[in-house]
């Protein structure tokens, strides 16, 4: 766990790049296998590499997608998981971020 402050992260990329690096991380690791591989990796390089992590307080996180999420990953968009993988995926790595931040420590 890393002690947090809301402040420091308004500059997350200067004093939690480690922490966003692992929740991002262990979000695709816990959905590796569960999903279609190559909607879940084309959602991670094409739509969340490009993401932004915001702290919204008392402990919840909200990740913003980049625009036109489905133009960036082309055909893969047109996959019946698409959707439900990239919800999946937000909702983990918010989860994620929870817990690396000593917010939620039951899942």
């Amino acid at each position: 766990m890393t002690d947090f402050d809301p402040e420091r992260f308004e500059e997350k990329y200067v004093y939690y790049f480690e922490e966003l690096e692992e929740a991002y991380s262990k979000a695709y690791q816990h959905l590796h296998g569960q999903y279609d591989s190559t909607v879940l990796r084309a959602i991670d390089r094409q739509i969340l590499s490009e993401s932004e992590p915001f702290y919204e307080g008392d402990g919840e996180f909200r990740v913003e997608l980049p625009e036109n999420p489905r133009k960036r990953v082309g055909a893969v968009a047109d996959h019946e998981q698409f959707e439900s993988v990239l919800e999946a995926f937000v909702d983990r790595i918010e989860t994620e971020l929870r817990q690396i931040f000593g917010f939620d420590r039951g899942q």
